[in-house]
């Protein structure tokens, strides 16, 4: 950079000379020189693949920008001279879509186009996010979507059969037509100079590389920053490894070339990187064609020979591996070409704000935070055989298969929330099995409970003890007129049972009240179809009331509260959930329910632990009915709904994963941020399964460090330590096992942890009992009978704490 240049002004005559070795320490670089933009086409017949054009990190920069700069500073950067570059004199209604999306790897260097080209042309599909929405000119959904090929490209393509029509058409129609290709090389010619203009004001640290898969090759398509290193600068490569780096952004990927050089790469953008490895894996899969086999002998040189360098190991690709090496090439194709049409749909809608919600989400961010400058620079071009060309259908089956993979991932990202809760809700029972009233609690039997756990002697749905009060009216009644009685005799008794609520808990100062509201008959039909084989008098929570108590010894008052004051009226008291030999509810929930008979109506009170209840507050019934449904109870790891998936839709779940998170890079990510949290988690089990462990790593260590800096959670909680069980697989399966034993060590010394803090509860109740000596029986049965003697002293050890918290908290009861 010379005295009193800019770096936007190096950028830009580093791009003029780039063509000049001599001049220029960086060497030409193919399809971009002399001022003229390459094409897209293959110059090998018959070849077809994806050209990718991203922003990358210069090394010698860091992204996001430094605080002060701003990633939009950057981003507004980059859209003004994109803007700069369309020439004074156009008018930007004139500019058509095509015009604006165009690319430099659309372009081609022959001004007179295909008419007297003797090779049949490939038609050129390209997505891209680059300048539309800057210009006002992405009104329709589909337009920001995809740009299908213009009018004006028609017309250059249909110029090719011009020759053979001239002599056959009207005069009016030749001079339309040589009018026609008139405006389709002026239009090429504006194109092409914004097209150069694009890639010579780049902003500063940030470097543009076009992917080619149909060679397999990278090269470098702007010019320098003015702090960058030229000796280490990648400015073409010809790739036979791609894997994900562990940079600590999850943005980094490690490229080895045929010559054995190896550069990292690092994108502007988390998807990028996504994008491009996933891209670059399947074009390693493929065997290598004339176009690869040719940039690879212009690398090496001739006589080398190609099969021995695309021999070597570190070609191989996942792509290449299990049920997928035996796809054919031309199923290779189809599934690169669905996925890079997901991918670079999802992009757009990203770039486009098309999500009302994620701006809530990201805590004030505004559209921009959806993608920076480096989203600027985003363009994907495909290559197809003649003839091939996007149209509406093939648009609404992009959208189709989006909305299946999303449908999926909204799925998977469920069962990783319900069961990380009922990790929770275990979590808490653990503890509360602490308390030293616990022993005491479970061993006392409930009234009219079998409970609903079949293996211990529990009733099905059709067995219920207790039912609505049969009356000889509902003989002559259907099922509807019995449930829709039954709501108005609920709604009679619910009064009474706002007073009941009203005195337990202003008694014993409950954490949370609520009443009603009264379930209706449709709601009470398809309980008594699930549940009670269609009988809808076996349904008691017509009327119905929650309370909440701070601990057991509340729970314990409140059922010696409701003995005394309305026992006669007590139907039912389940505790059966509360035991510890006994099953939670689907999802892990655990309460205590009272039925009790009011007005001749039976009515229901739910009475929640604030622990459990503080989990999923009135969400709770939602957890419990989905967990139901979908069975998550029987995964023993929410990873496991993954079992079965190809690899390709493996891949299409990492796009909407990244879809989710494209608010909240994860260098971005808080510890309060819960819901990109949880769907961080569960791209992890995404990338687990897709062989991508590095990048697994990485996400997992930044939720770990988030996790500790919880002040509700920190680093001895069971969430954290689950994710260390998952840092520990994704440590083994890149074989870096010194590590992985040391966060094997940390997850075994909490278990210890666990077990010391029972047997120091146990030991605190014992203390009360030193006063009783043991007896020690001798006979064939001593073990159980010793431990039917623990349990028994252990259950008196209880009631006697229980006895001093009730005279310290609860003297009122004596007086009742």
């Amino acid at each position: 950079m010379m005295n009193g240049e800019s770096p936007q002004d190096a950028t830009a005559n580093y791009a003029d000379n780039r063509a000049s070795p001599s001049t220029n320490p960086v060497a030409p670089m193919r399809g971009v020189s002399d001022g003229k933009t390459a094409t897209a086409m293959s110059t090998h017949k018959g070849t077809t693949g994806t050209i990718f054009e991203a922003a990358f990190v210069d090394p010698a920069y860091t992204w996001p920008p430094a605080e002060g700069q701003g990633k939009n500073a950057i981003e507004l950067q980059a859209s003004t001279a994109l803007i700069k570059s369309v020439a004074p004199n156009d008018r930007l209604d004139e500019l058509d879509d095509d015009e604006v999306s165009l690319t430099p790897s659309m372009m081609s260097s022959d001004d007179e186009g295909a008419a007297t080209s003797p090779r049949s042309r490939r038609n050129v599909q390209t997505t891209t996010t680059t300048t539309k929405k800057r210009f006002g000119c992405c009104n329709s959904s589909n337009e920001q979507i995809i740009s299908a090929n213009s009018s004006s490209n028609d017309l250059v393509s249909k110029s090719s059969s011009f020759g053979s029509r001239f002599q056959k058409g009207s005069k009016a129609e030749r001079r339309a037509e040589r009018q026609r290709r008139i405006i389709a090389k002026k239009k090429k010619r504006r194109r092409e100079a914004r097209a150069r203009e694009r890639y010579r004001r780049v902003p500063e640290g940030i470097l543009i590389y076009r992917l080619d898969t149909s060679d397999r090759t990278i090269t470098l398509v702007s010019g320098p920053s003015s702090n960058t290193d030229m000796n280490t600068l990648m400015t073409k490569m010809v790739v036979i490894n791609a894997k994900p780096s562990s940079d600590i952004s999850r943005r980094g990927i490690i490229l080895t070339g045929v010559r054995g050089e190896i550069h990292t790469v690092v994108a502007c953008e988390q998807r990028t990187a996504i994008a491009w490895l996933e891209s670059m894996d399947m074009m390693l899969a493929s065997r290598p064609n004339d176009a690869t086999r040719a940039a690879m002998e212009n690398q090496l040189g001739e006589g080398v020979a190609m099969n021995r360098v695309l021999s070597q190991k570190s070609t191989r690709s996942n792509w290449a591996k299990g049920k997928e090496s035996k796809l054919s090439q031309t199923e290779r194709d189809q599934i690169e070409e669905r996925y890079v049409n997901l991918a670079a749909y999802s992009n757009n809608l990203i770039r486009a704000g098309a999500f009302p919600n994620s701006n809530a989400n990201s805590q004030g961010k505004g559209k921009a935070s959806a993608g920076g400058g480096g989203g600027i620079y985003y363009t994907v071009t495909q290559i197809h055989d003649d003839g091939e060309e996007y149209d509406e259908e093939t648009l609404e089956s992009i959208a189709k298969r989006r909305a299946v993979i999303k449908d999926s991932w909204d799925f998977f990202r469920m069962v990783c929330s319900l069961l990380r809760d009922k990790r929770k809700y275990d979590e808490v029972f653990r503890k509360l099995q602490l308390d030293p009233v616990y022993s005491y609690l479970n061993s006392m039997t409930g009234l009219n409970d079998p409970g609903d756990d079949m293996a211990m002697g529990g009733n099905i749905g059709a067995d219920k003890p207790i039912t609505q009060m049969h009356l000889a009216e509902y003989d002559d009644m259907s099922n509807s007129q019995i449930a829709k009685d039954l709501v108005r005799r609920a709604e009679v008794a619910l009064p009474s049972l706002v007073e009941i609520c009203k005195a337990l808990a202003g008694s014993l100062g409950m954490e949370e009240v609520g009443v009603g509201p009264v379930k209706d008959a449709s709601a009470a039909l398809r309980k008594a179809e699930k549940k009670y084989e269609g009988d809808v008098l076996k349904v008691t929570d017509y009327c119905r009331a929650l309370l909440v108590v701070k601990d057991f010894p509340t729970l314990l008052a409140l059922l010696e509260l409701a003995r005394d004051s309305f026992g006669p009226l007590i139907r039912r008291v389940k505790l059966s959930t509360l035991k510890s030999d006994r099953n939670a509810k689907p999802g892990g929930y655990r309460d205590c329910i009272i039925n009790l008979e009011l007005k001749d109506h039976i009515c229901e009170i739910q009475i929640h632990m604030w622990p459990m209840w503080v989990i999923c507050g009135v969400d709770g019934f939602r957890h419990y009915r989905h967990c139901l449904e979908y069975s998550t109870d029987t995964f023993g790891d929410p990873y496991e709904a993954l079992a079965g998936l190809d690899r390709k839709t493996m891949a299409e779940l990492i796009v909407m994963a990244e879809e989710a998170v494209a608010d909240m890079p994860l260098e971005t990510l808080e510890w309060y941020h819960e819901k990109f949290i949880l769907d961080y988690f569960a791209e992890v089990g995404l990338f687990l399964h897709h062989g991508l462990h590095e990048w697994a790593e990485t996400t997992l260590r930044a939720l770990i460090k988030l996790r500790c800096q919880s002040p509700d959670i920190g680093p001895e909680h069971h969430e954290t330590i689950t994710l260390y069980k998952y840092l520990e697989q994704a440590l083994r399966a890149q074989k870096r096992i010194d590590e992985a034993d040391e966060v094997a060590a940390k997850i075994a010394e909490y278990k210890q942890l666990k077990t010391n803090e029972k047997v120091e509860a146990d030991k605190s109740v014992w203390d009360q009992w030193v006063t009783e000596p043991f007896e020690s029986i001798v006979d064939p049965n001593k073990k159980e009978r010793e431990e039917e003697e623990r349990i028994k002293k252990e259950v008196r050890a209880s009631k006697k704490a229980w006895r001093k918290i009730r005279e310290e908290r609860f003297r009122f009861l004596d007086a009742n």
